[in-house]
């Protein structure tokens, strides 16, 4: 009676993580069977107008549980205690963020970053964890309300994924990076990592946008190439001093934990990009064991070992950090402010383009 196909798994471009599809040329038309006026929907006792969804979520509200009784921003926040596929989702980040939040203050006990320059790249990369953790949160939380909520939130997320680009390459240049391939990348290595920082709020967001007016394999160059261009940037110190240390036999407990980041990245990226294991076990992944909920759990371990292990570099590296950086703490956080500020900017203006196209679809 609701005009839905039959309930399937939820892969990747199902809504899940927004990965492959988009509303932006769908009509938000309510059904023509009165009946879908209202329906009651299982495991809760809420009640939804389905009629008053949007199209192209319906089969989403219909398989993860969402409820509603109007449009109010109350009711998407109530679904974190319900039963869907995107409850891991936000839970991981939201809770990942507040921890974040925690140990900024904690570290704020004993560190001064207003006044001592050098830790300053420690709290813009505790500033951009907690603003993509939050980000991504917001996104998989409330971009179901509207066309334009849709678009709106992923563009946050994406900015929040670039300032955090960012901060990881201050960080890993500052605190990570040994003298060696220091004297190699110093002249390029901040003004590049800025730059693909931003080429990767642009590529996803523009990507994301226009996403079925192109081929999927140049919307996937659009948002899979910035990154990873950036992400062998940013890493590049970390895989130099994780080298150098296993090669001349060191024990340095931070190199550890850099090194098990790297792992749990690799093994993250893989359930982002493949939609595993869902895809094996038909049916059975619906609200829980989904690739990207294990991406979200192993980005949210990465998150807080990376905090820990660039605190333990902030500690016992100073002597070599200060000899090799001098005062370039300040032009790093000026370029951080610029690369937010164009990213920002970025947002803004590819969401102005998507609101000027929903509005063109209506009249």
């Amino acid at each position: 009676t609701l005009g839905l196909s039959a309930p399937r798994k939820v892969q990747h471009g199902d809504g899940g993580d927004g990965a492959d599809w988009s509303p932006v040329h769908q009509c938000a038309t309510a059904p023509s069977d009165p009946s879908a006026a209202g329906v009651s929907l299982p495991h809760s006792s809420l009640h939804v107008k389905l009629a008053d969804v949007p199209e192209v979520f319906r089969e989403r509200y219909v398989l993860s549980g969402y409820r509603q009784t109007d449009h109010s921003w109350r009711y998407y926040f109530l679904t974190l205690f319900q039963r869907h596929n995107e409850s891991i989702n936000v839970w991981t980040h939201l809770l990942t963020a507040l921890i974040i939040l925690v140990k900024c203050q904690e570290i704020s006990q004993t560190v001064d970053f207003l006044r001592d320059p050098h830790a300053q790249p420690l709290f813009i990369i505790l500033l951009t964890t907690f603003i993509t953790l939050s980000f991504s949160a917001l996104a998989h939380l409330l971009s179901a309300k509207s066309e334009l909520s849709f678009f709106t939130f992923y563009f946050l997320d994406y900015f929040g994924v670039a300032v955090y680009q960012y901060g990881c390459a201050v960080a890993h240049y500052y605190y990570v990076i040994e003298e060696e391939w220091h004297s190699r990348v110093r002249g390029f290595y901040l003004p590049t990592a800025a730059f693909l920082s931003w080429l990767t709020c642009f590529g996803c967001c523009y990507g994301r946008y226009a996403s079925l007016d192109m081929p999927k394999f140049a919307n996937k160059l659009f948002q899979l190439v910035p990154c990873s261009l950036a992400y062998c940037l940013d890493t590049s110190p970390v895989v130099h001093r994780i080298y150098k240390c296993y090669q001349t036999g060191c024990s340095d407990p931070a190199v550890s934990y850099h090194f098990y980041i790297l792992i749990l990245f690799v093994v993250s990226a893989y359930f982002f990009s493949f939609p595993h294991p869902e895809s094996l076990f038909t049916g059975r992944c619906d609200f829980i064991g989904q690739g990207h909920q294990i991406f979200h759990v192993l980005m949210a371990a990465c998150a807080l070992m990376q905090i820990a292990a660039l605190r333990m570099d902030f500690s016992e590296r100073r002597p070599l950090y200060e000899r090799l950086h001098g005062d370039l703490a300040h032009d790093a956080v000026a370029l951080f402010i610029f690369t937010t500020c164009c990213s920002a900017l970025t947002v803004f203006y590819v969401r102005k383009r998507v609101k000027a196209s929903l509005c063109t679809k209506q009249d």
